[in-house]
């Protein structure tokens, strides 16, 4: 639903663009049973939202992205394009 109202251009509560990707590449951030997830998605493309990655937010502190992540996600990101541009 959260990612439907996104591609749709509305605004989602707890939703940010995450611009050291490019433009069109989101964080959304949910909270369940006292823990923090994170979905990164890439909308800017023609065929279709992408999901870059999902996992559990460890750090109780910072806002940071780990290192380990932003790489995952920018490889991905760059995987999308490509897919996005194939027939």
């Amino acid at each position: 639903m959260r990612l439907d109202e996104l591609q749709c251009g509305r605004y989602v509560h707890d939703s940010k663009p995450l611009s050291q990707f490019g433009p069109g590449v989101w964080e959304l951030r949910e909270s369940y049973d006292k823990s923090a997830y994170r979905l990164m998605c890439v909308l800017a493309l023609e065929k279709g939202i992408y999901v870059l990655h999902v996992f559990l937010k460890k750090s109780k502190h910072g806002i940071g992205l780990p290192r380990t992540d932003a790489a995952l996600i920018a490889s991905r990101l760059k995987t999308a394009q490509r897919l996005d541009r194939e027939n």
